[in-house]
């Protein structure tokens, strides 16, 4: 597999410069949080399939909180993972675990959405995936922010 090129998608515009970005990083970060409670809500109710997807789209919103503070946004689902581990990732910031969680997280809500297949063990799984990433996300974040300037990740 051909090693991901961050600069490369920056140039094709599959990352684009985002320079409201860190402004709206909070407000990813809370809808991550109002997505994983949908999640954990509708499973209580059997509702499987949509569980997968809200705690999917929780993992999601967590990663595009990190991308935002980036100052770039993404153009696609995967798009957004190989950023997330282009800039954090790769510089240790982040565990190999999120993005291999990411990926598999996307692969579980694209069976439910696209194939109809969806189990009350991959709906748990995803909820539990999104929670460590929303803890990651957010501790990654206020750790530098409380510090009360920009730190080197940040830019």
């Amino acid at each position: 597999m051909k090693k991901y090129n961050l600069q490369e998608a920056i140039k094709k515009r599959k990352i684009i410069p985002f320079s409201a970005g860190p402004k709206l990083s909070s407000k990813e970060l809370k809808t991550a949080k109002e997505d994983l409670q949908d999640a954990k809500d509708v499973l209580k109710f059997g509702k499987i399939k949509l569980a997968t997807g809200s705690a999917y789209y929780a993992l999601f919103h967590a990663s595009r909180a990190l991308l935002y503070k980036k100052r770039y946004r993404e153009k696609s689902h995967i798009q957004l993972a190989l950023a997330i581990k282009a800039f954090y990732i790769d510089k240790g910031l982040l565990p190999q675990e999120y993005y291999d969680n990411f990926i598999q997280a996307l692969a579980l809500r694209e069976l439910a959405d696209y194939k109809n297949k969806y189990s009350k063990e991959a709906a748990q799984r995803n909820i539990q995936v999104a929670e460590e990433a929303i803890k990651l996300a957010e501790g990654l974040l206020k750790k530098h922010i409380a510090k009360g300037k920009q730190a080197d990740f940040l830019n």
